[in-house]
């Protein structure tokens, strides 16, 4: 049921990116209780001045490797898991791919169930 949207700068490797992706698949997996296979996302790459950004905000410093990421989820879960899921995605791109923690933008957007549609013109969650 996620919806992930990736969005970065260019000129990182097509291995670089589907790392992202499968650095957040797994914390949603394991922190946030999606189910297996449920994996829906787009990564995008844009020149570094379709990036709009401060250079710093609430005292967290950005770099130009700044890696936005939405999901689109089903509302439910806890503020408590929110932020394991956040430190999550966080510790781990900068553990296995060297991205700085501030770097790290994320927005999760709660939806209800039957906003849902995976094919056939069924609303399958409804």
């Amino acid at each position: 049921m996620p919806l992930v949207r990736i969005d970065l700068a260019k000129g990182k490797s097509a291995g670089h990116r589907k790392a992202i992706g499968e650095i957040i698949y797994t914390a949603m997996i394991e922190t946030i209780n999606v189910p297996a296979d449920d994996k829906f996302q787009v990564i995008s790459e844009h020149p570094p001045e379709e990036l709009n950004f401060p250079k710093s905000y609430l005292g967290i410093e950005y770099s130009k490797d700044i890696v936005f990421i939405q999901i689109t989820l089903n509302a439910g879960r806890t503020v408590e898991m929110k932020k394991a899921f956040y430190k999550r995605i966080a510790d781990d791109l900068h553990a296995q791919l060297n991205i700085r923690r501030e770097d790290v933008f994320i927005n999760l957007v709660e939806v209800a169930k039957e906003n849902w549609s995976f094919g056939n013109g069924i609303a399958q969650y409804a």
